[in-house]
């Protein structure tokens, strides 16, 4: 692909991913916050991917050696070398059942500071949201081993 070519792709996936964070229902303030603050850091940015956690706003986005974990509550965005992150799986489906009700549970999560750690959690009380989350895993061992 050319330089063009490139860029083009690069703003792309960026505009994806601001689309995604405009379907959350997140406060005007929230989404003012992505749409100004975290796009404009990104603007020379090569994303590869990005996810979006429609519970609390926060969304995590993939770059070529690193995350950026944005969180509009707190107004932070954290920043994690992929060499420091981890990815971490838990079948519980053969397991007595928990309280909690999890049956599987993938998480990713860096060796950083304690008040600075990154934990991506997804878990899943049904058996048919499984393949959704082993998706995901997919896609960040992917990027981890890239």
């Amino acid at each position: 692909m050319n330089m063009a070519g490139d860029e083009a792709v690069a703003h792309l996936r960026i505009q994806e991913y601001l689309d995604d964070v405009s379907n959350l229902e997140i406060s005007r303030s929230h989404a003012q916050w992505y749409n100004i603050d975290v796009a404009s850091l990104l603007s020379n940015c090569k994303l590869l991917g990005h996810e979006v956690d429609a519970d609390d706003g926060s969304s995590l986005i993939f770059l070529e050696k690193s995350v950026m974990l944005c969180c509009p509550t707190a107004g932070k965005v954290h920043h994690y070398p992929k060499h420091l992150l981890h990815c971490f799986i838990d079948d519980k489906r053969d397991d007595v059942p928990q309280d909690d009700g999890i049956i599987f549970r993938a998480e990713l999560f860096s060796i950083s500071p304690s008040e600075e750690q990154l934990c991506w959690e997804k878990c899943c009380r049904s058996e048919m949201e499984i393949p959704d989350i082993q998706h995901r895993v997919s896609r960040w061992l992917s990027w981890l081993n890239a």
